[in-house]
Parts: C-alpha cells; structure tokens; sequence
C-alpha cells in the first residue's frame, strides 16, 4: 500500500486589510525573509511533509512565482488560485487534490510565520491515527458574551473550556472533501475555519487537538509584526 502523503498547503490569497500594512501582510518583510516565505520554509523543512502548494489571490499569481523562483525549495509543486473568501480558497485547494482522497492535506494561514516544528510534528504524527487533527492554545482572558450592540455583558462564561484556534489544521482529503460538499448545498453556509466546517457538516468525525503556540501568532492587526520581529531578534 502507498504510503500516505502530506500536503502543506500555505493559504495566502487574503488581503489583510485589517493589519493596516501597505502590502497585503504576507508580503511584508519579517527579519529578511517576507512573512510567506517565513511560512512556506517552515514546511519545506519539515522531513514530515512532502508536497507544498501556495494558495493566492489571482492577482498576486505573477508575484507569488516571482518568489519562488528566487528560492531553493525543493517540495513546492504549485501555485493554487484562491477564492475572495477563506472557504473558496480551502475549496480550491481540495479540488486541486480531489484524485488522492487517502492523502492528508495540511492548511497553514501564511500570515502565522513562525510556525513551529514541534507543532507540524504533532500534526503529522496525529494524522496517522485520526482524520481531522487542529491546533489550539487555552484562552487566557476573562470572556465577556456580548449582547447583539456588543456594548454590554450578557454573560460571562468560564474560560477554561474554551481554546484560541491557530493552525496547521490537518484532514484526510476525503473527510474534509465530504464536509465541503454537504456545506456549499447549505445556503447559509458560512465559514473562517475549516475544522469548523468538519465539525458542523460531518458531526460524528473526531478532531483531535495539538496544543500550539503564542509565537505562532496570526498578523491581523497594526503592530503585530513588530511583535514578531521582537520575538525573532
């Protein structure tokens, strides 16, 4: 039997308009390397991972090429064209792998650079004996719900049964290929997270976690970058 192949692939098509950078955050320079080639060394390194696909706005596809030209990875296989919104980028990537539905397809958010090993081992490792595997870090903050105007305290609920999702988020192609297809008939389907879609559309499928890391932070907001770079000397 074949064995089992893992896919990184690194989701880079968002704008970033929240992080208030000129340049969509993934092409800003992070200790001189850009935040995506930051993301996609972390998996080209990996001796877990065999296969890296860059999932990007169409019109960034000549830039993204440009990049990749100008590095020596080796597992970089494609460019995949992503979607306006983060579901269609998940979709056309599954598309892209519709024929090895055994395989494991392993999304990354380009814009959390500093991804570590030890998280994309656990994953991997994971992936051998579950089909859907997450990451996540417990919530440190107090947790207010809010009510509709978000401008008072409809409750307050105990924290320590929540977890912060971050990725690598790991799945059989196959399993999360059936999650897709059952939630795109759904029309109020909506989505930002692609365990989530697993766990509403395909209930009884198990989702195993890996506990990650604050420097593993996503770039969203004004400032976070200088965050990283503090982290990176």
């Amino acid at each position: 039997m074949r064995k089992r192949k893992n896919i990184a692939a690194i989701m880079a098509a968002g704008k970033g308009t929240r992080a208030g950078t000129s340049l969509p955050k993934q092409y800003e320079e992070l200790g001189g390397r850009l935040v995506l080639e930051r993301a996609v060394d972390a998996f080209e390194q990996h001796p877990g991972i065999d296969q890296v696909v860059i999932v990007v706005d169409p019109d960034e596809m000549e830039r993204v090429q440009n990049i990749i030209q100008k590095n020596a990875w080796k597992k970089i296989t494609g460019i995949v064209k992503g979607g306006k919104v983060r579901y269609q980028s998940s979709w056309s990537a599954i598309n892209t792998f519709s024929d090895r539905p055994q395989d494991n397809l392993i999304f990354h958010d380009a814009a959390r650079p500093l991804v570590s090993a030890r998280i994309i081992s656990e994953v991997v490792e994971k992936l051998e004996h579950c089909r859907v595997v997450g990451v996540s870090v417990p919530v440190s903050d107090t947790l207010f719900f809010t009510g509709p105007g978000k401008n008072h305290i409809v409750s307050v609920p105990d924290r320590n049964i929540f977890q912060r999702a971050q990725t690598p988020q790991g799945f059989r192609i196959s399993v999360l290929s059936k999650a897709y297809e059952y939630a795109l008939k759904d029309l109020a389907f909506k989505a930002t997270d692609d365990c989530g879609v697993v766990k509403k559309y395909l209930p009884g499928e198990k989702i195993l976690l890996v506990t990650g890391d604050e420097k593993n932070m996503k770039i969203t907001y004004p400032g976070d970058l200088e965050i990283l770079r503090a982290w990176i000397g």
